[in-house]
C-alpha cells in the first residue's frame, strides 16, 4: 500500500533546450528516455526554477548578475520564444494499491506546458500564478518507476526591451497573467526568458478514495478577545465508484514547551459522499476560550495553533489528511478621520505601520525555504512589521507567508496589475490590463485559496498605481467582500454572529479588506494621483518637516542603498571597482557620474544637484571604493533611521504608516536596499532596526526636540532619559537627565529641547546619546547613538578621527549546536573619562536643577589624556586570552586616546587552508542584534551574532569601524 501523502519532486530532474531534442514527448517517457547522468543536449536542471536559471548551474550562460554579463545572453524578443522552450524530465517512484489515488502537482509553471507521463499526455493551460492537480492514477506504471517530462513554454508576450529601457520594456508582458518585473524596471535589468520555467513546488500526494481541497480556516472573536471560534469549510471529492461513508475528524493543538504539545480540540463529524460527488462541508464551529493570540512583530508572540484535518473512509481507512499552522488574530482597517491614514487595527489594538516594499526573493527564482527565513528574519530584525508584495512582482509562495507567519510581518499581497504596463507609460500600455481577464481572475480565485489561512495576511490589493479593469475589480470587490462581522465595527463588538448568516469560513475570504489601488482609499492622495515617492536621497532633517509628506500613508518612498564593499568586489569586476566621478557644477552642487556597471546596477548617487547637496561629500570626497562604501554606510544609516524617526513623529497626528521603497534587491543592484543579494545587511538595516522599536527615543532633527515614543499599548511609567554629548576630544560637553516621566500607550511624547547646539562654545562635530531607562533599575529600554554637525557645517572633521586609538575590551562566549553557531559578544570602550563615571551616573556635576548641564556655565577641565604612542597602522591585540573555564573569550585591543569608538561592525569570515588572495571570505547570512554601533568612554554594548558555517569552514569575526578600519578577527 502507498503511503498517504505528499512527495515533493525537487531533485534529479534533467533539462534540454526544445530545439535540439528530437524525440517527442511520448518517446521520451517511454523508449528513449534521457540517459543519467546526462549527455549533451541534456544538463542537470533546477526545479523549481527557471530554464535561465538552469543555464546559469550549468554555466551555459554567464551569472546574469555579475557585471555586465546580463548583456552577453540573448534576450528572449531576439532569439524568439523556441530558443527558452526547455524539457524538463525526472523519474519518480510510486506504487498504489486497490482504491488508492494520486495526483501529479504543478504549484506553478511559467507560462504553460504539454506534460508527459509514460508516454500518455496532459496540458497546462495558462497563467503564471495557477496551481495544477493532474490525476494521473489510471496512467503510473504498476512497477512503481514513473517516467515525467515537462515541456515548458514562455508567456505569449514576452516583449521587447527599448534602447532606453524603463519600467516594464515595451509592457508587453502586460498582456499575460505574469510577473511584470522581468522587462526591466528603473531598479531590475531584464530577465532574458521572463522567468520561463517550473518555477514552483511539484510534488505527487496519494490519496485513498476521498480527497481533501483547499480548507479554509477562520477565526471569530468576541469578550475583548476572550472567546474565540474557529470555523471550517473544506471540499471533498470522492473519486471512488461507491457511496463513502466517511469520519472528518479535526484536531487542534497548541505546543506548551519545545516538543510539547497540549490537544485544544478533537473533533469527528460523519458523513456520506456519494460517488464521483464534489461536496464542500462545514465544521460545527469549535469553542476556544483566552486563546493564545496571533500579533505582528513587536506587539506581541506570534502564537500559533496546529489544525490537523483527516479523513477516514469506512472499509479503507485514513484516506487523506491536511495541516496547516494557524493564528488566532482579528484585522481591521479603516480610513483615520485625523490624518485621512488608512489605519490598521490587529486584535483592537491600533498599529503604526512601519515596513516596506518587497519584490521577489531572487530574480531567477531560485526560491527556497532556507532563503525566505533569511529574508523575512531580517525583516522582523529591524522591527518592521509590515511587507508589500509589490504587483509587478509575484504572488507570494506559503513558504514566504510560513516565515512571516512565524516572524510576525502583516503581508499586503498585491495582484499583477502595475500602471506602468496596465495603462500608461512609454510607449503607451495596453490600458485594458491582460488579455484574458477571466485567466487573470481565475488565478486570482486560486492564490485566495492558497494563502488565506495564513494570518499574516492583512490585505488584497488590485493593482500597484493603478486599478485592474472595470470587470476585474467589480469581481475582485466581490470575491473579496467582507463577511459582516469583519467589516469594521467603530468599536462595537457583535456579542454574536447571527445564525442566519453563512458562516464566515464559506467566503471565498471574508476576513480581509480590498483595495483596489496602492494609492487609493487611505493610501497616498486616496484618490490614485501621483503621490508616492520621493525616492531620491534627502536632507535628514526634512523628514521631520511639515510639508515633507502630506498625506497619511505613504505606501512607497525610497533612497539609497550602496552595499559594503566586498559586495561590490563580489559581484563586478575590477573595472566595475571604480567609484563614481565627483563633478562640481556651477551652481555648487556635485553631480556624481558612476562608472558604466554602476550604471548598469542601477545605482541612485547620494546627490541631488539643485535639491540636496552630496550626503557622501559632508565626510570628504572618497578616495577608493573602501573609503567610498564606508561613507555609503554612513549616509545610509542616517537618511533610513530620519526617514523613520520622521514618520513617527507625527504618529497619529499626521501619519498612520509608511512603506519604504524598498528593503531588498532580487538581484545586485545599487539602490534602495537594507541587505544585498547576498544576504548582507548595510548599515541602513540598523538605522530602521533602532527607528523601529516598538518604544524608542528619538532627536527630532527639525526642532532638536528629545522625543520618547510608546507604539505599545502598555504605559510607561517612572522611566528617565538621559542625552549626552560628547566632542571629538573625548570630553563630554552638555548632559542633561528628565526623571519620573510617564509615557501613554500609542504616544509621541516630546521631553525637552536638546540646547547644545545652541551653546556658545559648541562644537563644529559632536556625538549625541540618548538613553531611555527605567528608573527603578536603571535597565535601559531604548538606546540611540547621532553624530551631528553645526547648521550650515559638515562632518570633515571625522577624517582626522580616524587616528583615534580607542581602546576596546571585548568578551565573547560560543555556542555550538551542529552547524549554528551563537556567539554572544559584550564590547566595552574602555577609555576612561575623569569627569564621568558612568552614562547613567546620577551625581554628574556641575548641573543646573533641571538636570541640564552646559559646558559654557562651568569651569574648563584639563583635559588629561595620556600622551599617544605609535601602535601600529590600527592599533594591535596585546592581550588573547585562552578559553577561561566560564567559557569565555577576552580580547582587548590596545590604543592610548580617550573619545568615542565610532562606527564598529562586525562580520563574520571564513578559514580555509587553500584560501586565495582577494577571495569574498564572508559567511552570510549573518544576524546580529545589533551592528555599526559606536560606544562612548566607559560603555559596554551587548551584540548576538547567529549564522551556520559551510561543513569544512572554521569561522572567525573582525571588527572594523571608523576607528578600526583595518579588522581585528576573533577566532
Amino acid at each position: 500500500m502507498g503511503e498517504i501523502g505528499k512527495t515533493v519532486l525537487d531533485s534529479g530532474w534533467l533539462a534540454a533546450r526544445s530545439t535540439e531534442v528530437d524525440l517527442n514527448g511520448v518517446q521520451l517517457t517511454t523508449t528513449h528516455p534521457p540517459s543519467s547522468p546526462p549527455s549533451l543536449p541534456w544538463m542537470e536542471a533546477v526545479v523549481p526554477g527557471t530554464v535561465l536559471g538552469t543555464l546559469v548551474k550549468n554555466k551555459l550562460v554567464p551569472d546574469p548578475f555579475y557585471g555586465l554579463e546580463n548583456e552577453v545572453i540573448i534576450d528572449i524578443a531576439d532569439s524568439g520564444k523556441k530558443y527558452y522552450t526547455f524539457w524538463f524530465f525526472t523519474v519518480f517512484h510510486c506504487k498504489l494499491s486497490a482504491n488508492q489515488h494520486v495526483d501529479l502537482n504543478f504549484r506553478a509553471i511559467n507560462y504553460y506546458a504539454d506534460v508527459y507521463l509514460n508516454g500518455h499526455k496532459k496540458e497546462l493551460p495558462k497563467g503564471m500564478f495557477r496551481r495544477h492537480s493532474l490525476d494521473v492514477t489510471d496512467i503510473l506504471n504498476p512497477e512503481g518507476k514513473n517516467l515525467l517530462a515537462v515541456l515548458v513554454h514562455p508567456p505569449d508576450h514576452p516583449g521587447r526591451i527599448p534602447a532606453k529601457g524603463g519600467q516594464g520594456g515595451d509592457h508587453d508582458i502586460g498582456k499575460d497573467v505574469a510577473a511584470q518585473y522581468v522587462e526591466g524596471w528603473d531598479w531590475m535589468t531584464p530577465i532574458r526568458d521572463r522567468n520561463t520555467g517550473i518555477w514552483d513546488e511539484v510534488s505527487i500526494s496519494v490519496t485513498g478514495p476521498v480527497k481533501i481541497i483547499d480548507p479554509h480556516l477562520v477565526s471569530s472573536l468576541f469578550d475583548n478577545y476572550k472567546r474565540v471560534y474557529l470555523h471550517i469549510t473544506t471540499e471533498l471529492e470522492n473519486r471512488s465508484s461507491w457511496t463513502a461513508e466517511c469520519a472528518l475528524n479535526v484536531q487542534v493543538t497548541s505546543e506548551l514547551e519545545g516538543n510539547i504539545c497540549l490537544v485544544e480540540h478533537l473533533q469527528t463529524q460523519h458523513l456520506s459522499i456519494p460517488p464521483g460527488a464534489r461536496v464542500q462541508y462545514t465544521f460545527p464551529q469549535l469553542f476556544f476560550y483566552k486563546p493564545n493570540l496571533w500579533w505582528p512583530n513587536g506587539m506581541g508572540k506570534q502564537s500559533l495553533y496546529d489544525v490537523v484535518i483527516s479523513f477516514e473512509v469506512k472499509g479503507y481507512g485514513e484516506s487523506d489528511s491536511w495541516n496547516h499552522p494557524f493564528g488566532f488574530r482579528k484585522i481591521e482597517s479603516y480610513i483615520d478621520k485625523a490624518t485621512g491614514g488608512r489605519l490598521f487595527k490587529v486584535n483592537g489594538q491600533p498599529i503604526f505601520i512601519r515596513g516596506g516594499n518587497w519584490i521577489l526573493s531572487d530574480g531567477l527564482l531560485r526560491l527556497s525555504k532556507k532563503r525566505y527565513k533569511t529574508d523575512i528574519k531580517f525583516h522582523a530584525d529591524m522591527n518592521f512589521n509590515m511587507i508589500r508584495c509589490w504587483g509587478g512582482g509575484l504572488a507570494e509562495r506559503p513558504e514566504f507567508y510560513h516565515y512571516c507567519d512565524i516572524y510576525g510581518l502583516l503581508v499586503w499581497q498585491e495582484f499583477w496589475i502595475t500602471g506602468d504596463c496596465d495603462g500608461r507609460g512609454d510607449p503607451i500600455s495596453n490600458p485594458d490590463g491582460p488579455l484574458d481577464h477571466e485567466l487573470f481572475l481565475f488565478c486570482a480565485r486560486d492564490t485566495i485559496k492558497l494563502l488565506r489561512n495564513h494570518p499574516s495576511l492583512a490585505l488584497w490589493v488590485g493593482g500597484n498605481e493603478q486599478v485592474p479593469p472595470k470587470d476585474i475589480n467589480a469581481a475582485l470587490k466581490d470575491y473579496l467582500k467582507l463577511h459582516p462581522y469583519f467589516e469594521h465595527s467603530n468599536g462595537q463588538q457583535e456579542e454574536q454572529l447571527s445564525p442566519i448568516l453563512k458562516d464566515p469560513s464559506e467566503y471565498l475570504d471574508g476576513t480581509r479588506i480590498y483595495i483596489q489601488g496602492s494609492m487609493w482609499d487611505g493610501f497616498a492622495d486616496g484618490e490614485g494621483g501621483w503621490s508616492d515617492g520621493p525616492y531620491e536621497i534627502q536632507y535628514p532633517e526634512s523628514f521631520f518637516r511639515d510639508d515633507f509628506y502630506q498625506f497619511g500613508f505613504n505606501p512607497e518612498v525610497g533612497s539609497v542603498g550602496v552595499p559594503v564593499a566586498a559586495t561590490i568586489r563580489a559581484t563586478m569586476p575590477p573595472e566595475g571597482w571604480k567609484i563614481p566621478i565627483f563633478k562640481k557644477l556651477s551652481s555648487g552642487y556635485t553631480e556624481e557620474i558612476p562608472n558604466p556597471i554602476w550604471d548598469y546596477h542601477k545605482y541612485i548617487p547620494y546627490s541631488k544637484p539643485g535639491k540636496v547637496h552630496d550626503q557622501i561629500e559632508l565626510y570628504g570626497t572618497p578616495t577608493d571604493l573602501d573609503d567610498f562604501c564606508l561613507k555609503a554606510q554612513l549616509v545610509n544609516y542616517v537618511q533610513y533611521r530620519a526617514l523613520l524617526e520622521g514618520w513617527t513623529s507625527r504618529m497619529w497626528t499626521k501619519y498612520t504608516g509608511v512603506l519604504i521603497w524598498k528593503n531588498q534587491n532580487p538581484w545586485t543592484g545599487l539602490r534602495g536596499q537594507f541587505y544585498d543579494h547576498l544576504h548582507d545587511q548595510t548599515a541602513g538595516f540598523y538605522g530602521c532596526r533602532s527607528a523601529a522599536e516598538p518604544i524608542h527615543v528619538q532627536l527630532n532633527l527639525a526642532t532638536y526636540l528629545i522625543e520618547v515614543i510608546n507604539t505599545t499599548s502598555i504605559e510607561l511609567s517612572k522611566v528617565a532619559v538621559e542625552a549626552s554629548v560628547w566632542d571629538l576630544e573625548g570630553t563630554c560637553p552638555y548632559y542633561k537627565v528628565s526623571e519620573n516621566l510617564v509615557v501613554p500607550p500609542k504616544k509621541t511624547l516630546p521631553i525637552v529641547e536638546m540646547k547644545y547646539p545652541k551653546s556658545k562654545s559648541s562644537k563644529p562635530v559632536y556625538f549625541l546619546l540618548l538613553k531611555l531607562y527605567n528608573m527603578s533599575d536603571y535597565s535601559i529600554i531604548s538606546r540611540n547613538f547621532y553624530w551631528l554637525h553645526k547648521s550650515g557645517g559638515d562632518y570633515k572633521l571625522l577624517e582626522s578621527y580616524r587616528q583615534k586609538r580607542i581602546p576596546l575590551k571585548i568578551t565573547s562566549k560560543v555556542s555550538i549546536r551542529g552547524s549554528t553557531y551563537e556567539i554572544q559578544m559584550h564590547v566595552q570602550n574602555t577609555s576612561k573619562n575623569p569627569e564621568f563615571r558612568s552614562s547613567l551616573c546620577r551625581t554628574f556635576s556641575p548641573r543646573h536643577a533641571d538636570g541640564d548641564y552646559d559646558a559654557d556655565l562651568a569651569d574648563p577641565v584639563q583635559d588629561k589624556l595620556v600622551e599617544k604612542t605609535e601602535a601600529g597602522l590600527l592599533g594591535r591585540i596585546y592581550r588573547y586570552d585562552s578559553r577561561e573555564a566560564d567559557g569565555l573569550w577576552n580580547v582587548e585591543l590596545n590604543g592610548n586616546d580617550v573619545g568615542v569608538a565610532f562606527f564598529l561592525h562586525f562580520s563574520v569570515h571564513a578559514s580555509t587552508p587553500d584560501q586565495k588572495e582577494g577571495e569574498d571570505t564572508r559567511i552570510l547570512p549573518v544576524h546580529y542584534s545589533d551592528n555599526y554601533f559606536s560606544l562612548v568612554p566607559g560603555e559596554v554594548l551587548p551584540v548576538n551574532i547567529l549564522f551556520e558555517v559551510p561543513p569544512g569552514v572554521t569561522p572567525r569575526v573582525t571588527l572594523r569601524g571608523w576607528n578600526y578600519h583595518g579588522g581585528h578577527s576573533i577566532n
